[in-house]
């Protein structure tokens, strides 16, 4: 491993499902394809399991903010292409903003107070 994967973040609980959410806005993408987006996007910072990803898109599906349908890779394989429903488009709005709050509060409590080193 090296050290820039040493340095990569595992997405907290629940941010994962937002960050699918997110990342199948504009396109559909198949699983490899949404992992390599999210780890990719905010400069490598965050490390998406494939264990953790296929959870991450599959309980969205249940809930009918994302459908899936089989295609074909480049490569000829087979794969599901994950895509966002209105309903997801309606709940990413509605995280999103929950989850701009939840880092504004956190960002608070982290800062330095006067007096602290």
């Amino acid at each position: 491993m090296t050290k820039g994967q040493l340095d990569q973040l595992d997405p907290p609980q629940g941010a994962l499902e937002m960050l699918v959410l997110r990342t199948l806005l504009f396109d559909p993408l198949h699983g490899h394809s949404t992992a390599r987006t999210i780890q990719q996007t905010p400069g490598g910072a965050l490390r998406v399991d494939h264990g953790s990803l296929y959870p991450a898109l599959q309980r969205p599906e249940r809930r009918g903010w994302v459908t899936a349908d089989w295609g074909t890779l480049e490569n000829n394989r087979r794969a599901r292409y994950y895509r966002l429903t209105r309903a997801g488009r309606r709940r990413l709005t509605a995280e999103s903003s929950r989850w701009g709050r939840l880092a504004e509060a956190v960002a608070r409590i982290m800062r330095p107070r006067e007096g602290e080193g």
